[in-house]
């Protein structure tokens, strides 16, 4: 029986956060043993929001090397970008002229940004349908995502099966395989880390910058000798995520039992990020410093997608009348 093909993508709109690691790249890294694993810089997809060209580039370079430093093998998995494959779009192309406009309008994304009364553009519209031909064009099996991420691989299903119907089964039907993290991942003001609040600790922060995002967590006005709720806390919820059970169970009964401040449980927190990345930050710099590794794994990785994406797109066309 073949492996499974294992399909995700990570969107560079900035440098890759804590809530990044947890939800996508770690469960990534450990799919990687588990199938034949496809994970793709959605540079397209970033397109949506960022329209800086030098910026786009530098956070899909940088996007790679964090996801190659943290422990994504580039021979077990393929990696490459999104746009490397440009016959993403025309699928993208042919699903969208098969997809009911109701079927966008109920999309999260597109009903969020009409809940805070803003303009989205086409392309944020249409984005479940680029999102289909990413999981379509490779044939993958399992995708990996978060709960609330479920939506996009229920769209995909639901056109790959009207498409089956329509011109015989051209497509695999996927199936979403919930990344079950270990909890959601708390920001610094104790939403959900997300670059849209500007709540974000980021992966490779600088020892200062991170200590300095560490120290101001927002916490409430209990004095040094207060009881604190543990459960409650943005610093415990983070803690949970590098220390040790044993160590998570300590602070939570210092916090019960008072006469320690919040600044002595930053200071540990602090210390269990930057020790927990420090081999992965090592990694980073010796890649950062021939770029010339990075363009390689990157066009190895374009090429391993091809070779796949090309018989799948004729396969398509040849289906739909285009050939």
């Amino acid at each position: 029986m073949a492996a499974p093909r294992i399909l995700s993508g990570i969107k560079p709109t900035g440098r890759p956060h804590l809530g990044n690691y947890f939800g996508m790249m770690r469960p990534g890294i450990e799919w990687q043993d588990r199938g034949d694993a496809f994970y793709f810089i959605a540079d397209y997809h970033a397109f949506t929001t960022v329209h800086q060209p030098e910026l786009l580039r530098e956070y899909s370079r940088g996007v790679a090397l964090d996801f190659l430093a943290c422990g994504l093998d580039p021979a077990r998995a393929v990696l490459f970008r999104q746009s490397d494959v440009p016959e993403v779009t025309e699928l993208a192309w042919l699903l969208t002229c098969l997809t009911p406009m109701p079927m966008l309008e109920n999309c999260h994304a597109y009903k969020d940004h009409q809940s805070k009364g803003k303009v989205p553009s086409h392309g944020l519209f249409a984005y479940p349908v680029l999102m289909a031909a990413d999981i379509l064009l490779y044939d993958s099996n399992i995708v990996p995502v978060g709960r609330d991420q479920k939506q996009h691989v229920e769209v995909t299903r639901d056109l790959a099966e009207k498409a089956n119907r329509m011109f015989g089964e051209i497509f695999v039907v996927p199936t979403p395989s919930i990344v079950q993290t270990t909890a959601t991942v708390i920001g610094l003001d104790g939403q959900k880390m997300s670059k849209s609040y500007g709540n974000t600790i980021d992966i490779f922060e600088e020892e200062k910058a991170l200590r300095k995002k560490v120290m101001g967590i927002v916490t409430d006005s209990a004095a040094v000798e207060d009881s604190k709720d543990p459960a409650t806390s943005s610093i415990v919820a983070l803690y949970r995520l590098f220390a040790p059970e044993s160590d998570v169970a300590l602070m939570e009964d210092q916090f019960r039992a008072g006469g320690i401040g919040y600044g002595e449980f930053k200071k540990r927190l602090f210390v269990a990020i930057w020790e927990t990345f420090a081999p992965f930050r090592q990694k980073r710099a010796e890649l950062a410093a021939d770029p010339a590794i990075l363009d390689g794994i990157l066009a190895n990785g374009a090429e391993r997608a091809r070779a796949v994406a090309l018989p799948v797109i004729e396969r398509v066309r040849r289906a739909t009348g285009l050939r």
